[in-house]
């Protein structure tokens, strides 16, 4: 005896599953409810006005400063065997506007490319991350400078 294909048996079982599906909720009240509305008089009666009293102001939130890629100092790291990541990437960060202004290989385990920034530059980071196609952010460590952004590339940026 011959069994049916498992593409068969998948298209048997989904066309049950809509079924059972479609049984089950076919008894349920529509969800939809009819809004109507009512219009306002046009001009409120003096009873109907009340006196105005000062709203208090929620302050607002600051603006996030703009970063200007130009002034920002970038180092370049390459932490893979592959040649040349660190100038190409380097060229990328140029080619945008930022301040490159180092390349070379790092030493170290380093789990995925990474853009390192000290606190005051966070913001930076994550628009350099997103030129670059980074994924990850963290702030920077000794032995890396603290007055620009480290990039160390990994054989995933490649």
């Amino acid at each position: 005896m011959a069994f049916p294909s498992p593409v068969v048996m998948l298209s048997i079982i989904a066309v049950a599953m809509a079924g059972f599906a479609f049984v089950a909720t076919s008894d349920q009240e529509p969800t939809e409810k009819r809004i109507t509305t009512t219009a306002a008089p046009a001009t409120p009666t003096p009873a109907a006005v009340a006196p105005t009293t000062p709203v208090p102001t929620t302050p607002t939130k600051k603006p996030k400063p703009q970063v200007k890629r130009g002034e920002v100092y970038v180092e370049v790291y390459n932490n893979s065997g592959i040649k040349g990541l660190a100038a190409g990437t380097a060229a990328k960060a140029t080619q945008v506007g930022w301040q490159v202004v180092g390349e070379d290989n790092w030493q170290g385990l380093i789990p995925a490319s990474t853009v390192y920034y000290p606190a005051r530059l966070q913001a930076a980071a994550k628009l350099l991350a997103l030129d670059l196609g980074i994924q990850r952010t963290a702030p920077a460590v000794e032995p890396m400078r603290m007055d620009r952004l480290t990039v160390i590339l990994t054989a995933d940026a490649a």
